[in-house]
């Protein structure tokens, strides 16, 4: 039996913290699904679903040169566990930057658990380097021209330009 995980978020955009999250959690899964979703209480975002899809792939797949085989992307709306059982995936992965993500993410974790109790959420940290990147501090660096490089993949930072002609 192989192991499929989804990795939920809204990846608005992606961030080197995601990529990592992605990296290491293929060293633990056969399958990883990137699921990218409009969050109910993220209400203003950059990129629309169909945009960050394309970012998504455009990073892992052509920047990064991620094997294809093991991860699809993919939107959804509605419950991280349906979205398990949809795909027969028994885990959920999380990624964690500092400590104040702990509590949001534990707690989500626990309400899943009862939601399903099948679905066990693992929490992977993005490298030190990268645990202080947000999709909100990069927005907020590139509103101000700032360089990008070191917080996103080569598609991030042209589709953020592209955006703040």
């Amino acid at each position: 039996m192989s192991r499929i995980a989804i990795y939920p978020g809204t990846f608005d955009p992606v961030t080197l913290g995601h990529v990592d999250v992605i990296k290491k959690s293929l060293k633990i899964v056969d399958r990883l699904i990137v699921a990218t979703t409009a969050n109910i209480e993220k209400k203003e975002h950059l990129f629309d679903v169909d945009e960050r899809m394309e970012i998504l792939k455009k990073s892992l797949f052509y920047d990064l040169h991620l094997d294809r085989n093991k991860i699809k992307i993919i939107s959804f709306d509605g419950l991280t566990t349906k979205l398990c059982k949809k795909y027969k995936a028994s885990l959920i992965l999380r990624g964690l930057r500092v400590v104040s993500d702990f509590e949001y993410e534990f707690q989500l974790a626990g309400m899943n658990k009862k939601l399903d109790k099948n679905i066990e959420t693992i929490f992977l940290m993005s490298n030190i380097e990268n645990e202080i990147i947000s999709s909100k501090f990069i927005k907020e660096i590139a509103k101000l021209n700032g360089d990008l490089r070191q917080f996103a993949t080569k598609s991030v930072i042209k589709a953020i330009k592209l955006k703040f002609r």
